[in-house]
């Protein structure tokens, strides 16, 4: 069945602060939604990891490049092979967290071009001849992606726990050892324990922030 949007009916449902959102959503998302640094042990599952990937690749990224690779690590032989190249800080957290979501930029997402952005034949090849234009684009989609990924996981009543405390060259040759990926955040996921939380940190306003012109 095709859905279709009725732009009058949407701007009547609007939220009394504009938002299209309900509260309860905006908080599951984003105002009570903090960084997680502790979980319990019940265990990510495959329909989790699934609906949570099926909803945020809808999100844009530069010439639908969808560079973004995910390698979650759950079992206790790849969490070993995960702590040691973590920061010290955050090895206590992530060997208790249930999952461990590596996210990586392909930089050779541009063979995967034709299929993604098929109304422009010349794609492939425009980022084949120009290999730092290609790994800026790589970096810059795939960490938007890392954006959409952590309201995913929210999403799906997961907390995430997001980290660059680790040796990325080491990490993207343990779990990318092809060499055309690298690691740019990991994002320890799972059920919150109670003491999973610190303090909430102040926010810069609106209007030092934002400038319309």
């Amino acid at each position: 069945m095709t859905v279709q949007l009725n732009m009058t009916t949407i701007a009547d449902d609007l939220t009394r602060d504009g938002l299209l959102l309900d509260e309860g959503a905006q908080d599951l998302l984003f105002r009570e939604a903090r960084t997680a640094n502790a979980f319990t042990d019940e265990p990510v599952t495959d329909e989790q990891l699934a609906a949570i990937f099926e909803l945020v690749k809808w999100a844009p990224t530069a010439m639908n490049a969808q560079p973004l690779r995910v390698v979650v690590v759950r079992s206790a032989e790849a969490r070993e092979r995960l702590l040691p190249h973590l920061a010290e800080g955050n090895r206590a957290k992530t060997a208790a967290a249930p999952a461990t979501a590596l996210l990586a930029a392909d930089l050779d997402f541009h063979d995967e071009l034709p299929r993604t952005f098929p109304h422009f034949p010349g794609a492939r090849d425009m980022f084949a001849g120009d290999e730092e234009g290609r790994v800026r684009t790589a970096e810059l989609s795939a960490g938007l992606q890392v954006g959409y990924a952590i309201i995913g996981i929210r999403a799906a009543g997961l907390a995430a726990g997001p980290m660059t405390g680790f040796d990325a060259d080491a990490l993207s040759r343990e779990f990318f050892p092809d060499g055309r990926h690298r690691v740019l955040v990991a994002v320890n996921m799972g059920k919150p324990a109670e003491d999973a939380w610190r303090d909430r940190l102040p926010r810069l306003p609106f209007d030092e922030v934002v400038t319309a012109v």
